[in-house]
């Protein structure tokens, strides 16, 4: 009986130590069918990336109600930038094992790796691609097993600086929602690791930028970004709390940027303190000259038909100087040139002052006031009320003054107009040579949307309205005033004035033109356009722009249109230099009023 007994012990001993050997020993087998020659390393990333997998989900999860947060509608993350997490809850894995989906993954992760090309590397690849595993799982995993070296190759660049940089962002977000009763030692270990992965990072933006230790310290980042997503149990009120505030942060750059804006725009409406200087001591000048020394000299070409005419409406002192210096420096026959400049009353004294002491070569000068036209206005009963706008640009008659410039200049055949933000570089006299074909105006057009002078004519014109949808074509060609050749025989044939008149009285009935006088001259010029060549005339340097304009060496006129005049601190500086270089910043009344470069 005692014998039985103890066999019978025996026996349930044995059973017991296979019970607890054999799954060891298959669990040992199947690591080592995955596991690379040298160790341990890849089976800890395997293990990491299923951790790291977890981790993720915390970007899917959804929008959390708590009425007490104000929260964003759309959700922070796209499900593209999802595809490479794997799903182990979904039931689409069919029959792959949870092996499998770990050999797939470290696959992946071995060809974004930067040590993809090593030895080591090679091996590990081979061994997986041999893996049984590999044939398990879908029908698509059988006929393609480079399935995944493909995927790796449609990966965009640049993905390991994106990388570092989200592991840096999550790592801020845990310190900034640690919990009071955290490790202290798992705090200074992601304090570490961003220190570590800042230096790494540097100013690298691309990958080729990094050095091969980054991978490293990328990995121990990771690990620790695990550990401390255990720390965080309550992840969907971390998600909900860090969506309110980027809704937050989005709303207050809105009001920032709405800020900037409105400062700009106030600044390009603003004459700087120098300028009063200037207009100060010009017009003190010219009031102790003698009365005969207030007068220009050549008056006689005035209004011959045979030179070339340039007519310059402004309140601007170094604007126009930069005009005419401009012009004249790059023309063959300065002598045969003639500038008409017309002004306001307040700044005809220092412009004329300006211009008598400092005499543009050859050319004639000719300073007229705004009150010398004003028979022109009362005969046609106008009064320019634009009260649409604050701006004094758009309700400044000067601005509206050259649609008047048959009765302005009654004996001259054609004149260029030329707005007081231009720098000429080129000769224009083959303006003159242009075949108008019985039009009014040439202009450069501004209907290539590739372009930042780019405008469309519905963005200035209020197009549901009846009269102006049934005469106007919303997708015809606009163009752009600041450089145009203008014949004057053909306006008073067309009687351009009297249209003009028509759809400014429309404008102040009703919304139908926004502020200023380009949607105004491309309705009173409608079909009347003849079109320049681009190297003419090039736009749009007075706009803030991230394209860069070319051609700007070869062109004829650089605009300055825009807010961003150069005369201004706010100016573009890569484009000032072109409007500096016509103006002496040694002149004494300069050097007195502080105008420097």
């Amino acid at each position: 009986m005692k014998c039985f007994r103890r066999w019978q012990r025996i026996l349930f001993l044995s059973m017991l130590a296979v019970t607890f050997v054999a799954p060891m020993v298959f669990v040992s087998v199947r690591l080592k069918i995955v596991a690379p020659a040298d160790g341990s390393p890849y089976v800890e990333d395997l293990v990491n990336l299923k951790l790291r997998s977890d981790a993720l989900r915390l970007n899917i999860i959804k929008q959390e109600s708590d009425q007490k947060l104000k929260e964003p509608k759309q959700v922070l993350y796209d499900e593209r930038d999802l595809g490479n997490v794997p799903n182990h809850d979904s039931t689409k894995e069919g029959s792959q094992s949870e092996e499998a989906v770990r050999t797939k993954e470290r696959l992946r992760l071995l060809e974004r790796s930067e040590d993809n090309e090593t030895s080591r590397g090679k091996e590990v690849r081979s061994q997986l691609n041999r893996s049984p595993l590999l044939q398990q799982g879908s029908n698509q995993t059988t006929a393609r097993p480079n399935q995944f070296l493909q995927s790796s190759i449609k990966t965009p660049k640049d993905e390991k600086v994106k990388e570092i940089r989200d592991q840096l962002i999550r790592a801020r977000l845990y310190l900034k929602f640690a919990p009071p009763k955290i490790n202290a030692q798992l705090i200074r270990e992601l304090k570490a690791r961003i220190k570590d992965l800042e230096r790494s990072l540097g100013g690298a933006t691309k990958d080729s930028d990094l050095r091969r230790s980054v991978m490293q310290k990328m990995k121990s980042m990771e690990a620790t970004l695990i550990k401390a997503s255990h720390v965080f149990s309550d992840c969907p009120a971390m998600v909900t709390k860090l969506r309110a505030m980027t809704h937050s942060a989005e709303e207050q750059v809105q009001a920032h940027m709405k800020q900037a804006t409105h400062l700009v725009n106030l600044a390009g409406r603003t004459t700087p303190k120098a300028f009063h200087c200037l207009s100060m001591r010009l017009i003190s000048e010219y009031f102790a000259l003698q009365p005969e020394r207030r007068e220009f000299q050549n008056k006689k070409e005035l209004t011959n038909p045979d030179s070339y005419h340039y007519a310059i409406f402004s309140d601007n002192v170094l604007a126009c100087a930069v005009v005419v210096n401009s012009t004249v420096s790059a023309a063959l026959e300065p002598e045969k040139i003639v500038f008409h400049i017309v002004t306001d009353s307040l700044n005809f004294h220092a412009i004329s002052m300006w211009f008598l002491s400092n005499p543009p070569g050859k050319a004639s000068m000719q300073i007229q006031s705004i009150d010398q036209f004003d028979h022109v206005f009362s005969n046609y009963g106008l009064t320019l009320q634009q009260t649409s706008s604050a701006d004094s640009r758009y309700t400044s008659p000067l601005n509206h003054l050259r649609f008047y410039l048959p009765d302005i200049f009654p004996m001259l055949n054609k004149i260029v107009l030329l707005d007081h933000d231009v720098v000429v570089q080129r000769d224009l006299r083959r303006l003159w040579d242009i075949k108008m074909k019985g039009k009014v105006i040439g202009a450069v057009q501004t209907c290539q949307e590739n372009e930042p002078s780019y405008r469309r004519m519905d963005s200035y014109i209020n197009f549901s309205d009846q009269l102006i949808a049934k005469k106007f074509d919303p997708k015809a060609c606009t163009w752009a005033f600041g450089m145009n050749i203008i014949d004057l025989k053909a306006w008073i044939r067309q009687n351009s004035t009297a249209m003009y008149h028509k759809y400014l009285s429309m404008g102040q009935k009703r919304p139908v033109f926004k502020a200023g006088t380009l949607p105004l001259g491309w309705v009173t010029f409608y079909n009347q356009t003849v079109p320049l060549d681009k190297k003419w005339h090039i736009l749009g340097l007075g706009y803030e722009s991230s394209t860069t304009i070319t051609g700007l060496e070869h062109a004829a006129v650089l605009h300055y249109d825009g807010v961003m005049k150069p005369w201004l601190e706010i100016g573009i500086a890569k484009y000032k230099n072109y409007w500096n270089r016509h103006l002496n910043y040694d002149h004494p009344f300069l050097q007195q009023c502080n105008i420097h470069r």
